[in-house]
């Protein structure tokens, strides 16, 4: 089912009994599938390579390295650009361990559109950071991705984007609470532009720091609902781990 603004927050609200709570939602005639998890209480890892050195890539591959530890995953989604050889793009931290230092100057491509950011993974909360302010602050992140473009910035939308661009694609971000115990995933379901995309994140879902993953690559993985999006290798993946259910 499809829900509109009005009724959303209300069922997302609801439903906090769930480790993660996936709705679908159509925000200003675009589709979108939004799931928020409570950062607070729910584990949530990135993942790359596996105890092997090779890339996961895939979903399937990420809850093939759970098994051994009775562990499964509820939800992920690709989590951050990468290169050819699916290694990051930007500042990746796995397990406390940093395997590609910040890139805080501007470059080409969506990543280097300044101000770009850093979801950051710690006990007991998630933030996503603007990278200068990330520099600053210097948090102590059990798991760290870099990518950018940000979409919102202190509840203001990135500087740059355009209300009537035309460059559509479907697109994956994150968004985080001031308090950092919502993290909101966010995929389209339609082409959007980057200020539809944001004012998703700004207007409807209220999350006053945002960040863009990816996009055309975007792909989304949920348990309770039987999806688990299909295609080429993936670079950083994020994903929500719970318990398997005892046989």
């Amino acid at each position: 089912m499809i829900r509109t603004l009005t009724t959303f927050c209300a069922v997302l609200w609801a439903a906090q009994v769930e480790a993660v709570t996936c709705e679908k939602l159509t925000h200003e005639d675009l589709r979108y599938t939004v799931c928020e998890v409570d950062a607070a209480n729910e584990d949530i890892r990135l993942f790359l390579n596996g105890e092997d050195g090779d890339v996961l890539g895939h979903f399937s591959s990420v809850n093939e390295t759970l098994v051994p530890d009775g562990k499964q995953l509820t939800f992920a989604m690709n989590a951050g650009m990468y290169h050819d050889d699916r290694s990051p793009v930007g500042h990746y931290v796995e397990d406390g361990q940093e395997q590609m230092r910040i890139i805080a100057n501007p470059g080409p491509g969506n990543f280097g559109l300044l101000p770009n950011g850093v979801f950051c993974i710690r006990k007991g909360r998630a933030d996503v950071f603007e990278t200068l302010d990330y520099v600053d602050r210097a948090p102590n992140c059990r798991f760290a991705t870099q990518s950018g473009p940000m979409l919102v910035i202190d509840g203001e939308l990135h500087p740059r984007f355009l209300p009537d661009s035309t460059s559509r694609y479907i697109r994956n971000g994150v968004g985080t609470s001031d308090d950092g115990t919502r993290a909101v995933f966010v995929i389209s379901e339609d082409y959007v532009t980057f200020h539809e995309f944001g004012s998703l994140f700004r207007d409807a879902l209220g999350t006053p720091n945002a960040l863009f993953l990816d996009g055309n690559i975007s792909r989304m993985y949920d348990r309770a609902n039987s999806r688990s999006d299909l295609g080429f290798s993936l670079g950083p993946i994020v994903g929500v781990v719970e318990d398997r259910p005892s046989n």
